[in-house]
């Protein structure tokens, strides 16, 4: 049985309101009574293929088999990019430079866009609106971004590191979204998924679409799902 966003139906049948998309294009703001937050399922940390075999069957994908991820792999995607590992540290995945975690996660489905939060293991949902036309054209049209059952937005909040690291900081940051786009390419591999690194966006039209602050820069789109027959 498909285990596909079980939890979304549910949260809707007891009447919690969900934010709806603006007409300029941005994400509306939480309801007033709080956003609705998803629990995902703990990842697992024991795989059953190699770091060795991911690396050698890693390949870019752009077109993508319309079948959904389920719950249990978006999390596990969401973990290997950013997820805690060390929680007496809230050390991470992914490696940052003074340990500042500049990085924040946005994932786009066809049931709406949700911001992944390291500190509990959840998403909170921003719109339930599917939005990955609007990304897709954000990200000059690229078909893999609209045609993926999961895209994975990659923003940067450069102050976060410049603090410490001064003019080099905005290097850092930029390393630190390599390191969590491998990890997300090769946990794709080992759940037996494709996917392909997107660099080419308009970086403000992104902003609009996730209704990002002016400081919050998109980085990355890495388009995730099972790839075409």
């Amino acid at each position: 049985m498909r285990a596909t966003w079980l939890l979304l139906p549910l949260l809707l049948a007891v009447g919690l309101a969900l934010p709806i998309s603006l007409g300029c294009g941005q994400v509306a703001p939480a309801p007033a009574e709080g956003p609705v937050e998803i629990s995902l399922p703990s990842p697992t940390t024991d795989g059953a293929i190699s770091l060795e075999r991911c690396l050698s069957l890693r390949r870019s994908v752009r077109r993508f088999a319309p079948e959904p991820l389920t719950l249990a792999q978006i999390g596990q995607l969401a973990w290997a990019a950013q997820g805690i590992t060390e929680p007496n540290r809230g050390l991470r995945t992914a490696p940052s430079a003074g340990a500042l975690y500049p990085l924040e996660l946005y994932l786009f489905t066809p049931d709406g866009v949700f911001h992944y939060l390291p500190q509990g293991h959840k998403l909170i949902q921003l719109s339930d609106q599917d939005r990955r036309d609007d990304l897709s054209a954000a990200a000059l049209g690229q078909g893999s971004v609209s045609g993926a059952p999961l895209d994975i937005v990659i923003t940067g909040i450069y102050e976060r590191t410049t603090a410490r690291y001064g003019p080099r900081s905005e290097r850092y940051v930029y390393l630190e979204a390599g390191h969590v786009a491998q990890n997300l390419h090769l946990q794709a591999v080992a759940l037996g998924l494709s996917s392909v690194p997107v660099g080419a966006l308009d970086d403000a039209a992104v902003q609009r679409v996730l209704g990002l602050a002016a400081n919050q820069t998109p980085l990355y789109i890495i388009p995730i799902g099972h790839p075409a027959a």
